[in-house]
C-alpha cells in the first residue's frame, strides 16, 4: 500500500465536533501541519469526512516503484 500526506489547510474552528475529532485521530494539530499516514480504506474514510478541510497528496518513494 501507498502513503499519503495530510496537510490541515482550514481552521476547524466552527465545524462541529465530529469533524474536529476526525482531524485529532488523523494526527493534526494545527493549520498547516502535516502527518503521513499508510492509505488504509479506514484513513481514506475519515479523509473523505473532512475533505474540505485538508489537502492529500500521494507519496511514492523509489523502493516502491521498482
Amino acid at each position: 500500500m501507498g502513503k499519503i500526506e495530510i496537510t490541515l489547510k482550514k481552521s476547524i474552528i466552527g465545524y462541529p465536533s465530529g469533524q474536529r475529532k476526525t482531524v485529532a485521530s488523523l494526527g493534526l494539530k494545527r493549520v498547516h501541519s502535516k502527518v503521513l499516514h499508510e492509505d488504509t480504506p479506514s484513513i481514506m474514510g475519515m479523509v473523505s469526512k473532512i475533505k474540505h478541510l485538508i489537502e492529500v497528496k500521494n507519496i511514492t518513494s523509489d523502493s516502491e516503484a521498482g
